[in-house]
C-alpha cells in the first residue's frame, strides 16, 4: 500500500504564508517604493524580469516530476482536452461578462460613481472600466500558476501541462478577437510580445531545463536517487518562489489596494462568484463524462484560474495602469490564490466522487467512486 503523502510545513499552512507574503509585499511597496518602482520598471515588454524568475523557479520543480509518457498518454484522451477548451473558450468569457455587469453595472452601480479618462483620452463610466478589467481576466486562461494547483490537488501533471501548452496556443489566436468584442472596440491591440515571452518564461523554459535536468540525473544517479533524493530536496522551492512572487506582486500594486479597500470588495465579489461556478461547472462536466479523479482536478482548475500576469500587462497597455481596468485584474490576483487553495482542499475532500480515485487520504473511499 503506497504511503500516504504528508504536506511539508509550507503546504500545511499555505494560506497563511501567503496572507503574510501579501501583507510583507504592500508594507515593501509603502516603505520603500523606490525599490519597488525600480523592481518593476525591470521588465521586457511589460513582463516583469523578478517575477519571471520567481515564477521560473516555481514551475521548474514541477517540470522536473513529468514523466513526458505521462504527457503523451494524456494527450491521447481526448475528453478532459474537448471539456477544458470548451469551457475556457465558449463559457468562461461570457459568464465573467454577464457576471461582472450584473454586480458592478446594477446591484453595485451606485457604489461606483464617477467617470475616469482611460488611456486613449475617452472618458467612460468608472463601473464600465471594472467590468473591462474583468473581461480581460476572464478571456485568459490560466497557463502558468494552474500547475502548481493541479500538483497540490495531486491531479493529472501530464494533463495540466497538456492543456497549459493548447491553452497558450488557443490564447494566441482567440483573445483579440473575444477582447474585441466584449470590449465593443475595434482593432484592440493584443500585447502578442507579452504573451509569447510569458509562454516561453513561464511554461517553456522550466519545461525544457526539467525534461533535460531529469534526463541527466537519472542517466548520471538512477531513478531512485532522483525521486528519494533529489525531490525530496526540491519539495520547498515551488512553494517558497510562489511567496516570494507574491510579495514582488504586491510591492508593485499594493499602493492601489490600500487607496481602494471598499471598491476592492465590490470586484471581488463578481470575481469570486465566478471562479466557484467556472469551477464547479467544470468539476460537475467531468463527473457527468466520467473522468478519474486526476483529469477532473486540473480540468476544474485550467477553468477556474486566470493568466494574471497577461490580463494586468493588457489593460496597463489599453487603459493605463492607474485605470479601474487595471484595478480589477489586481482584485483578480488578490483573491485567486487564497480562492484556488480552497477549490484544491475541496478537490482533494471529494476525490471519492469520481473513479481512479487513488489519494490516500482517510476521507477518502474509493469503493464508492462509480
Amino acid at each position: 500500500m503506497a504511503e500516504e503523502k504528508k504536506l511539508n510545513i509550507f503546504e500545511k499552512y499555505l494560506t497563511l504564508w501567503v496572507f503574510l507574503c501579501i501583507a510583507a509585499g504592500i508594507i515593501l511597496g509603502r516603505v520603500a517604493p523606490d525599490l519597488a518602482l525600480a523592481l518593476d520598471s525591470f521588465s521586457i515588454y511589460q513582463v516583469s524580469i523578478p517575477i519571471a524568475a520567481c515564477l521560473f523557479f516555481m514551475m521548474y520543480p514541477i517540470m522536473v516530476k513529468i514523466d513526458f509518457a505521462e504527457v503523451i498518454q494524456a494527450g491521447k484522451m481526448p475528453k478532459p482536452v474537448f471539456l477544458t477548451l470548451f469551457v475556457n473558450w465558449l463559457i468562461k468569457p461570457f459568464t465573467m461578462y454577464v457576471i461582472a455587469t450584473f454586480f458592478l453595472g446594477y446591484l453595485f452601480r451606485d457604489l461606483l460613481p464617477g467617470l475616469e479618462i482611460v488611456k486613449s483620452g475617452q472618458e467612460v463610466e468608472l463601473w464600465r472600466s471594472y467590468v473591462a478589467g474583468c473581461i480581460l481576466l476572464g478571456i485568459a486562461p490560466c497557463t502558468a500558476m494552474v500547475l502548481i494547483w493541479g500538483h497540490l490537488a495531486e491531479g493529472n501533471d501530464g494533463h495540466t501541462l497538456v492543456m497549459v501548452a493548447i491553452n497558450s496556443l488557443a490564447m494566441l489566436v482567440l483573445y483579440g478577437p473575444l477582447g474585441g468584442l466584449l470590449l465593443k472596440v475595434n482593432a484592440m491591440p493584443i500585447p502578442w510580445k507579452t504573451i509569447l515571452l510569458s509562454v516561453f518564461i513561464y511554461v517553456a523554459l522550466p519545461l525544457a531545463a526539467g525534461y533535460f535536468s531529469r534526463k541527466l540525473i537519472i542517466r548520471k544517479k538512477g531513478l531512485e536517487w532522483f525521486q528519494n533524493r533529489f525531490l525530496h530536496c526540491l519539495a520547498p522551492v515551488s512553494i517558497i518562489a510562489l511567496l516570494a512572487t507574491l510579495a514582488l506582486l504586491f510591492s508593485f500594486k499594493g499602493e492601489i489596494i490600500i487607496n481602494n479597500p471598499l471598491t476592492i470588495l465590490w470586484i471581488a465579489i463578481p470575481l469570486f462568484i465566478q471562479t466557484v461556478f467556472i469551477f464547479g461547472l467544470t468539476y460537475a462536466l467531468a463527473k457527468y463524462f466520467n473522468l478519474t479523479y486526476k483529469d477532473a482536478a486540473p480540468s476544474a482548475m485550467i477553468g477556474a484560474s486566470n493568466h494574471f500576469e497577461v490580463a494586468i500587462a493588457t489593460s496597463a497597455m489599453l487603459f493605463g495602469l492607474s485605470s479601474g481596468a487595471a484595478l480589477a485584474t489586481v482584485v483578480g490576483v488578490l483573491i485567486e490564490v487564497p480562492v484556488m487553495l480552497g477549490l484544491v482542499a475541496f478537490c482533494k475532500r471529494t476525490c471519492h466522487w469520481f473513479r481512479g480515485c487513488e489519494l490516500k487520504l482517510p476521507h477518502c473511499r474509493p469503493e464508492l467512486a462509480g
